[in-house]
């Protein structure tokens, strides 16, 4: 049997795997779902960076939803692996990932009502909800 620290160590880690997998599998699959602006390189940094002015509010749903539902996996899994202090784990995911998304708005040419949906909305409130889900 495992120790609880371990345990609680472990449930941290797959959540932050899971949410890392569900954020990209999102991610990978928006251009299919909504296709950027024609001539748009949303695969480098610099070619998002430069597609930024191009895109319209529809380009933000997939990556606000990326952020969200990993955050939410990611929380629920940790939190329903977890020995004890649930919340407090599910939490930790979503400050993780909130620390990614705060890096990727200071990177990126970023609309300020999606950094305040994205970084106010998405973080921190699903992972809330994923430890809910997860009892």
């Amino acid at each position: 049997m495992l120790h609880p620290v371990l345990k609680n160590t472990l449930a941290v880690a797959a959540g932050a795997l899971l949410g890392m997998l569900v954020n990209m599998a999102l991610i990978t699959i928006s251009p299919y779902i909504i296709p950027p602006p024609a001539g748009a390189d949303l695969q480098t940094p610099e070619g998002l960076a430069a597609a930024m002015p191009l895109l319209q509010p529809q380009h933000f749903i997939m990556p606000w939803l990326a952020h969200a539902l990993g955050s939410l996996a990611g929380a629920w899994l940790a939190a329903r692996l977890a020995v004890y202090k649930k919340l407090l784990w599910a939490m930790l995911i979503g400050g993780f990932f909130l620390w990614g998304g705060i890096d990727m708005v200071r990177m990126l040419p970023t609309p300020a009502w999606f950094i305040a949906a994205d970084l106010l909305g998405a973080y921190l409130p699903m992972s809330y909800l994923g430890w809910r889900l997860a009892d």
